[in-house]
């Protein structure tokens, strides 16, 4: 889930089983080794962004070192035989929320498949490319403690480093920014000892939907199941939860 309800979906992540800890390694493994495979076999995360965010990730989840240099090395060809590629889907949810799925699958007929099932069982529709995406911004965003600082502090340096939009959430400040100006942003941030919790890509809806309580459930239970599938890495929704 995307915006307000990620954070929360962070530190649900935290605190889950066994089971299910076992199955978010995997998601994280899976993107650590996309990340050096898209960068070209780059291992260093000072010269692959995209592995620096997926490491720095696997690492606020508590990951073992070990899992990481595995996923590192899977990716730099330690595994050739392993062959993951991005997948992306759209569909609605119940009261017709619009739903976008980020997964990464060795087998696309059989995530598209269960993807689909998933929707049609929790009161959704599958939809085609391009249903709901115009219904969001595709942008950067990061998660940062105000280590002391005031909003209006954080808000003159995130404006000097080209942040888009900040705003503030349970004690924390949550910036957008333009996809190529992420990594410019966290550099900045971090000369100013601001500590940067999470940092991803995500799609932020142009105008979130607002439900009653009893939509909210149906449309949470949703949620949960897509992510509870082990090839989707990330769930965004226009629904304000």
């Amino acid at each position: 889930m995307s915006g307000h309800s990620k954070w929360s979906t962070i530190k649900r992540q935290k605190g889950v089983t066994d089971q299910k800890r076992g199955q978010l390694f995997g998601k994280l493994s899976r993107a650590i080794t996309m990340a050096v495979r898209e960068g070209g076999g780059t291992t260093d995360p000072a010269f692959n962004f995209r592995l620096r965010l997926a490491i720095d990730k696997a690492k606020a989840s508590n990951m073992p070192k070990d899992n990481i240099d595995r996923a590192v090395a899977k990716g730099a060809g330690a595994d050739a035989d392993s062959h993951f590629e991005e997948v992306v889907y759209e569909g609605f949810g119940p009261s017709g929320v619009a739903i976008i799925v980020e997964g990464m699958t060795d087998k696309k007929q059989r995530t598209v498949a269960e993807v689909k099932n998933i929707f049609e069982k929790n009161g959704g529709t599958f939809g085609n490319s391009g249903s709901v995406s115009y219904l969001f911004n595709k942008v950067a965003e990061l998660l940062v403690n105000k280590d002391g600082k005031s909003m209006d502090d954080i808000l003159s340096i995130a404006l000097e480093a080209g942040v888009e939009d900040i705003e503030e959430e349970e004690g924390k400040a949550v910036l957008d920014t333009a996809i190529p100006n992420l990594q410019n942003v966290q550099k900045v941030l971090e000369e100013q000892g601001i500590t940067i919790e999470d940092a991803g890509i995500i799609y932020k809806p142009l105008s979130p939907m607002q439900l009653s309580e009893a939509d909210k459930e149906k449309v949470m239970l949703l949620l949960e199941k897509l992510e509870d599938n082990e090839d989707v890495q990330n769930v965004f929704t226009n629904a304000d939860l």
